[in-house]
């Protein structure tokens, strides 16, 4: 798919491109935008579990441009064999239950840390040009496990660029919220329960979150991938809900119970801490969170517009906001 801006074709045109977590639900949906709008030379699937990528082989019809390698990001020669040959990297390997990594932190070390880590030393080793992590609204202003490991491999990939100083390998990090569509998405639980005609459990009737689909989510990544020169914390200025709203859109006229919220949830969403405001740009739809030390290189783009003093994106305070029918309207289009 050629750029917008300039009618060139995307940097990602006639690449090998290998997919960390490749079949998860961002991944499949990344790997069919390569092969309809980037035509690579070859997509390499990383990821742990022989069942999914069975299963996904069958999605894509056995596609010769794609490569499948088992898998475990916490293994670094296996990384390091995945790579050889490899332009560009989508991480999006990563252990992502709250709950669960309440009760099994060193696992999410393990996978969300260490693996990262992992990731970009085997880049720089293989020579990549340039990767795209990707983040979660949990990792801005953490109270739970899961939000601190990702903010720490938030800051291994920005900081990675000092590693790559005299390397041709460049790392940069997308964060955005919740993602419709995405697996252990809320939608298919409340259909479910509102088909057997059950009440569905709201942890807090004022909770707010942010939301992307998950058409809007590859967009996103791929556009990063044309405009990074490495270290920038990319995010969507994307719409909020209210969680009673998204419960009625999905299963209209079912009741509703508070539960309360879960231990290491929040009220409402974050994606940019008031910190990191002060580093934020606003360029095209995204605000761009700079790096504060570029060893490497960085040229602030020129059309950016600095966010004003005190500025922080939290769910609650969005300016943009979805109604039942604006969700309904695009669960039909995009799921």
């Amino acid at each position: 798919m050629p750029d917008p801006t300039t009618g060139q074709p995307s940097v990602l045109h006639g690449s090998s491109i290998l997919v960390t977590g490749g079949t998860g639900s961002f991944g499949k949906a990344f790997i069919a935008e390569l092969l309809r709008n980037h035509n690579p030379k070859r997509v390499v699937v990383f990821s742990r579990d022989e069942l999914k990528q069975y299963e996904v082989r069958q999605m894509f019809d056995h596609d010769p441009r794609l490569r499948w390698f088992i898998g475990d990001v916490r293994d670094r020669h296996r990384l390091d064999r995945a790579m050889h040959g490899v332009d560009y990297v989508v991480h999006a390997a990563a252990l992502k239950q709250v709950d669960t990594a309440e009760y099994n932190p060193w696992e999410f070390v393990l996978t969300n840390i260490v693996g990262s880590q992992n990731v970009i030393e085997a880049c720089i080793d293989a020579g990549v040009k340039r990767v795209v992590a990707l983040s979660t609204d949990k990792a801005s202003s953490p109270i739970n496990l899961y939000g601190a490991t990702k903010l720490t491999a938030d800051k291994l990939f920005v900081t990675g660029n000092h590693y790559a100083a005299a390397y041709p390998t460049r790392f940069s990090v997308v964060r955005y919220g919740n993602v419709m569509g995405s697996r252990g998405s809320v939608i298919p639980f409340f259909r479910g329960l509102a088909a057997q005609g059950r009440s569905l459990p709201i942890t807090d009737l004022r909770m707010t979150r942010f939301f992307i689909t998950l058409a809007q989510a590859v967009r996103f990544v791929a556009d990063s991938f044309e405009m990074m020169q490495g270290g920038e914390l990319y995010v969507p200025r994307i719409p909020s809900m209210r969680i009673v709203d998204l419960a009625q859109a999905v299963a209209p006229g079912t009741e509703m119970h508070e539960i309360g919220l879960r231990p290491g949830e929040k009220l409402h969403e974050e994606m940019i801490s008031p910190e990191e405001g002060r580093r934020a740009l606003l360029v095209a739809g995204r605000y761009v969170l700079q790096p504060d030390l570029a060893s490497w290189g960085y040229t602030p783009p020129a059309s950016g517009v600095l966010a004003p003093d005190g500025f922080h994106y939290t769910s609650d305070s969005n300016d943009e906001w979805l109604s039942r029918e604006d969700f309904q309207a695009l669960l039909a289009a995009d799921l």
